[in-house]
């Protein structure tokens, strides 16, 4: 498999900048001639869907919720970071391209973290134009605040719905086009498999879930914008229908998968409260800007009321251990101070898996309404879940699967391995290396859909001659064929487990052997228990009803049937990269204050998996990560 980057030449703040200079361009009357595909209307989705629209193609849209405006990118809460330096505390682009990288643990390609900072200033302008209806300080200038892994207030936020008022801009301008005509939609409509003729990827394969109904649709490129797989740990803040099954079913179809192993578990969730949840609810990253993160420093402490333990009982560990960032430490490194403050036998609340984040120094500070007027939805939120109030005691907090850097493997341009075959947003591996940044995933979105997709997909086609291949060539009818038959062979194996309930299976061994902490044991332990799962899953399934009309449990146990498959893979990657970075933490791979320690020697790169059939093992493939303009130094927040 040949993985070339297509990474401009010239210094790294350049290379964005030479792309733009030398892009192929198409005459505006002949876009018209090209049909796009665009799978997901997340931020991503929705931004390159409207975007592409707007310069002239016709474009294709699917989801498979019943409106684009219920992509999982509603759920974000706490804001999008850009480099604006509103606040003059001495931010650049340099400084959030460095962070990004930084908070990465250096895996990920230098070029696409520059572009991203570099565009992000754009983001806010564009959303301000659309009313996106950002904090305000006093004076009507935008308000900023700070996240984790960063020491200046560049994170833009509309209180804790950040996501949700974007999305809302992102849907406007999409239903804009909708209404005149430029971008045809199709809700209730799921993507089941990508159609890849000589080589390029010519269209894709659905099934509406209304229906029943198996239609193939035929385009001159695909773009992929189908959020994470962190799903396949059952329990994750992702909403329940996310899952993985475009990108892998385009990964069965020669699409490299790039670093599944890079899935981030975020510290600031609700905890466990027993085994009928069927979701994790976040509470935003924002909180830790006035909430403090602590543990009693007595066992004998912690099955008190937080307001009976005295300051100087308490352990405000992350100011201990991280005193430059303190509570604003990256999301791996707080969810694992976490895990091991809990596993001390420290921890608060039912089965002693929780934190305590303390808002009460800030109250008495600020004020309770200024609190609220920042965070009140999420004081709200928390209230209706735990029947407590985080303004008169501390919420109970612990880390939870949340977002995932690996996705399937891009080049500069954003298109994979499969010419024509687009992927963006949280469902590629390009920007975010080992670990994210609070509020980036918003900011990738939005820069791949708005200012990043509309140049390199136009950049491509312009390449290629314009016209789909039609509906009746063999390769459709036999994809289609192979959907109707998995559909078929789901609903015929009457056994006696449901899908959701080979889902929790697949999600505890996840989660205990692939989670926080991983070892060589315990991923092996994963990748033969996984195997297990899916050979009882083919003849032990039970999936009531027919495949003609809206079965929710035939559409639960199709994107189950992939978490079988992927769980191994992402077992895999993570068995072979014999090293600790970001949200990767192999126990056999640590410092002696316990944290994450990098091989650069042996793991610099970027690890891109290749389908190589039913059965067998799937072939690694590597992306040297090369450092330019940043260098390779050991991470650290202390």
């Amino acid at each position: 498999m040949q993985l070339d980057a297509k990474v401009p030449g010239g210094p790294t703040a350049e290379k964005w900048t030479r792309f733009k200079k030398e892009q192929r361009l198409i005459n505006p009357a002949n876009k018209a001639k090209y049909n796009v595909i665009v799978v997901g209307t997340g931020l991503a989705g929705a931004a390159a869907a409207a975007s592409l629209a707007e310069l002239g193609y016709k474009v294709h849209s699917f989801c498979f919720q019943d409106s684009p405006r219920r992509a999982h990118s509603i759920a974000a809460q706490g804001g999008i970071n850009a480099a604006k330096n509103y606040r003059n505390d001495g931010d650049s682009v340099h400084r959030l391209f460095y962070d990004t990288v930084k908070g990465g643990d250096f895996r990920s390609r230098e070029a696409n973290v520059h572009r991203l900072a570099e565009v992000s200033v754009n983001i806010i302008d564009q959303c301000v134009a659309q009313g996106v209806p950002f904090a305000r300080e006093y004076g009507g200038l935008l308000d900023t605040r700070s996240f984790g892994g960063a020491q200046l207030q560049r994170t833009f936020y509309c209180r804790g719905q950040t996501g949700q008022q974007l999305l809302l801009g992102a849907y406007q301008a999409l239903s804009r086009q909708i209404g005149l005509g430029a971008v045809k939609m199709y809700p209730r409509c799921e993507m089941l498999d990508l159609v890849v003729i000589d080589g390029r990827a010519r269209g894709i394969v659905t099934r509406h879930l209304e229906t029943g109904k198996i239609e193939s649709f035929s385009a001159d490129a695909v773009v992929l914008a189908t959020g994470g797989y962190g799903n396949v740990f059952y329990l994750s803040t992702n909403a329940i229908g996310c899952n993985v099954t475009a990108t892998y079913r385009a990964y069965k179809r020669g699409a490299a998968f790039a670093n599944p192993c890079y899935t981030q578990i975020h510290p600031t969730c609700i905890p466990v409260s027993g085994d009928h949840q069927s979701k994790l609810t976040l509470m935003s990253e924002s909180l830790r800007n006035d909430g403090r993160v602590w543990v009693p420093r007595d066992k004998a402490d912690c099955g008190k009321h937080p307001s009976e333990i005295p300051e100087d009982r308490r352990d405000y560990y992350l100011e201990r251990k991280y005193p430059s960032y303190g509570n604003l430490a990256p999301r791996d490194i707080a969810s694992r101070a976490a895990k091991e403050a809990c596993d001390d036998g420290r921890g608060v609340g039912p089965g002693a898996r929780g934190v305590y984040l303390d808002f009460g120094a800030a109250i008495a500070k600020q004020g309770r309404d200024r609190i609220q007027a920042k965070y009140g939805n999420l004081f709200e939120m928390y209230e209706r879940i735990t029947a407590e109030s985080g303004y008169d005691r501390p919420m109970r907090i612990y880390p939870a699967v949340h977002y995932t850097m690996g996705g399937l493997w891009v080049n500069y341009e954003l298109m994979s391995n499969i010419p024509g075959l687009f992927v963006a947003g949280e469902a590629n591996f390009s920007d975010h290396g080992a670990n994210r940044l609070g509020a980036s995933a918003l900011m990738q979105g939005l820069a791949d859909g708005y200012f990043v997709l509309p140049y390199t997909l136009t950049h491509w086609l312009a390449g290629e001659k314009a016209g789909v291949t039609p509906l009746d060539h063999a390769e459709f009818k036999r994809c289609e064929a192979e959907a109707t038959e998995r559909i078929k062979k789901l609903l015929s194996i009457k056994g006696k487990k449901t899908p959701n309930e080979f889902h929790r299976e697949v999600g505890h061994v996840m989660w205990e052997k692939v989670g926080m902490a991983r070892s060589k044991e315990s991923l092996e332990a994963a990748i033969k228990r996984m195997q297990e799962l899916r050979a009882e899953f083919w003849e032990n399934l039970s999936v009531p009803g027919s495949e003609a009309d809206l079965n929710t449990a035939l559409e639960r146990a199709n994107r189950v049937s992939d978490f079988l498959e992927f769980g191994e893979l992402l077992a895999r990657d993570a068995l072979v990269r014999e090293e600790s970075c970001g949200g990767h933490f192999r126990v056999e791979h640590q410092t002696p204050d316990g944290e994450a320690k990098r091989n650069d020697e042996r793991f610099c790169h970027v690890a891109a998996w290749e389908y190589a059939g039913p059965g067998k093992t799937p072939i690694r493939n590597e992306e040297p990560l090369t450092f330019e303009t940043v260098k390779l130094v050991e991470r650290s927040y202390k």
